[in-house]
């Protein structure tokens, strides 16, 4: 584990940075990740951790086996996580802070470091602003890393990479989760 708050470089200029951005939901879950170097952010895969059952532990267990496989897949140097920033729903605030249980508890096992961001961190560092929309991250997402999906895609999808990218490009106020 790192002992600083900063993004872990690669060993050698040839390997990339891989990061692995992760949207935690109830029914899906997105993921993004993205390989970055000299500045530029490639992504290689994007999509959805689709979580079809219905019964908690069940559900769990779905997400921690599809994050397991991603993370044997892609081996990423460090994860970027959406940290809850408020709910409107309690039963859906605790369902996705179950799932966000199950992102922490798998990274750790794997021995990756994770950073957490707040959705409000994250829209800054994408655009600038922390009080950005939907459609301005998809743009800026767009332009800032190539490979990016089109904007008719998922939100979740959209809300990985931008989580991914934050990772890579190492935002001040990352917080290292406390493990």
């Amino acid at each position: 584990m790192m002992s600083d708050q900063s993004i872990p470089t690669p060993a050698s200029p040839a390997k990339p940075l891989i990061t692995l951005g992760i949207d935690p939901g109830t029914i899906a879950v997105g993921y993004a990740v993205l390989a970055s170097a000299n500045g530029r952010h490639l992504l290689k895969t994007a999509g959805i951790l689709p979580i079809r059952a219905r019964e908690t532990c069940a559900r769990l267990i779905e997400l921690h086996r599809g994050l397991k496989r991603l993370l044997d897949e892609w081996m990423p140097d460090a994860v970027g996580v959406e940290r809850i920033f408020f709910a409107r729903n309690a039963k859906t605030a605790l369902a996705v802070a179950e799932a966000r249980g199950a992102i922490l508890l798998t990274t750790a096992l794997a021995g990756i470091t994770l950073y957490e961001y707040t959705p409000l961190e994250i829209k800054k560092t994408v655009t600038g602003d922390g009080r950005a929309d939907k459609i301005q991250i998809k743009k800026m997402v767009g332009l800032v890393v190539a490979g990016a999906p089109s904007a008719s895609s998922l939100d979740d999808v959209f809300d990985a990479i931008a989580a991914s990218y934050c990772c890579a490009v190492g935002h001040k106020s990352a917080r290292l989760a406390a493990y």
